[in-house]
């Protein structure tokens, strides 16, 4: 039986303010508040919120069929409390349906996993514990930031517990093979990789109102027509997107959300069905080993880091930020420890892309690259005054430990806690 998996990915950055030189070391406030309002706002009305409403009309009238997952940001979640709480809630009616599958994301969506991984740990803890407090669910399948995977990173998220991860189905990975199979990671044996059909994906993403596309237009019974048209054998169809397909990239107009509507009743009738992450990780064995030695992501023709790191200007900003990060876990301080987790999400070194910045504020990769520069100064003298360098690396390092070892006692204790309370 085929089984149709899709996964929705919600996140936005922060809009940082223009800030200039001589306001290092005075102004320690770098976002532009009314201008991330007015984004997120519009990213809410035009395709999160009426995107969500589809995904709870769809489970009803599949009568609970119709299953699904969605990665949301830990700091996409802060801006929905801040500025949308319309979204917590129906968020909160999504989870309570059973039905909808929440990803572990780094809670800032930032390369952490690529350049620290204390700091990619301790991202993901924080994202899932902000989801079982608001949503009452325990993220299972990591959604890595732009799919990002390496065999190494698979094993550091199998040391932390995780079964599954998602990453993108590219042909210089996988060669002949398809994608529409459950995989083993050659990080982790025990490690199943799913990977993103790129094909049936970026024709809703990209062609969905394209004349010009072989399959324009595009409907629903077509399309389950496709899925069913398959390979037999190939029983996980693996469709992933930015949630902002529907409403953004092809706008309410072209029909987008009437032919996900309708996609249901034309694959339940094939007898097709649909999978979460989890519950496809669970029921499906693995069929091969997949190996990515390099970092793979689902962004740009490469399918690599190039557009978050491939230039002298992207380099230099990712050295300089994850050069303090010991310091800044040292820190208590809520104010820096914010902006540390903001100003990793890798929308800012897209920005400083000089072929493709994404969508952007900024007249050029120059441009974004100074912004940015100025505000990481100013933070990076705020650790420093916290956590001087002349601090020797003997007494860094012994601070570290003790750290670390609080923090597994209370990992342990807490874990006796729950054992203790199940037990009664």
């Amino acid at each position: 039986m085929k089984n149709i998996c899709f996964c929705f990915q919600m996140h936005a950055p922060y809009r940082l303010k223009r800030y200039r030189f001589f306001e290092i070391g005075h102004d320690h406030y770098y976002y532009d508040d009314m201008a991330t309002e007015e984004h997120v706002n519009w990213l809410v009305q035009t395709s999160y919120l009426p995107l969500c409403q589809t995904i709870r009309d769809m489970i009803s009238l599949s009568k609970g069929k119709f299953h699904c997952a969605i990665s949301v940001s830990g700091t996409m979640i802060e801006m929905f409390e801040q500025f949308n709480p319309e979204m917590i809630d129906i968020l909160k009616e999504l989870a309570a349906t059973k039905s909808v599958e929440f990803l572990a994301t780094p809670y800032s969506y930032s390369l952490a996993s690529e350049y620290n991984e204390a700091e990619f740990k301790k991202q993901l803890q924080r994202q899932g514990l902000l989801l079982e407090t608001i949503f009452g669910v325990k993220a299972q399948t990591v959604w890595n930031t732009e799919l990002l995977y390496t065999d190494e990173t698979a094993y550091n998220l199998n040391k932390m517990g995780y079964k599954t991860i998602l990453t993108e189905g590219a042909k210089h990975v996988i060669s002949w093979k398809s994608p529409n199979y459950v995989y083993q990671s050659a990080g982790a044996p025990k490690m199943k990789v799913l990977l993103r059909n790129t094909n049936l994906s970026d024709e809703l993403s990209f062609h969905f109102s394209d004349p010009g596309w072989g399959n324009f237009p595009i409907d629903a019974e077509k399309y389950a027509n496709q899925l069913q048209a398959l390979p037999e054998g190939e029983d996980l169809i693996n469709i992933w997107v930015g949630a902002e397909t529907f409403g953004v990239r092809q706008n309410a107009g072209t029909g987008i959300f009437d032919f996900l509507k309708a996609l249901p009743y034309y694959v339940l009738e094939r007898e097709m069905g649909f999978i979460t992450p989890a519950e496809a990780s669970k029921k499906l064995p693995a069929s091969d080993v997949v190996s990515s030695p390099y970092p793979l992501t689902w962004s740009g023709e490469a399918k690599d880091l190039s557009i978050y790191a491939g230039n002298d200007l992207q380099q230099e900003a990712i050295q300089k930020l994850y050069a303090v990060a010991e310091r800044v876990h040292l820190c208590q301080d809520k104010n820096l420890k914010t902006n540390w987790l903001r100003l990793q999400d890798v929308n800012y070194l897209h920005y400083m892309n000089h072929i493709d910045q994404g969508e952007t504020q900024y007249e050029s990769a120059y441009d974004a690259f100074i912004n940015y520069m100025n505000v990481l100064s100013d933070f990076l003298q705020t650790v420093e005054e916290q956590y001087p360098t002349t601090i020797e690396n003997e007494e860094l390092n012994a601070l570290l430990k003790t750290i670390r070892n609080q923090e597994e006692e209370i990992q342990q204790l807490q874990a006796k806690l729950k054992s203790k309370k199940a037990s009664k």
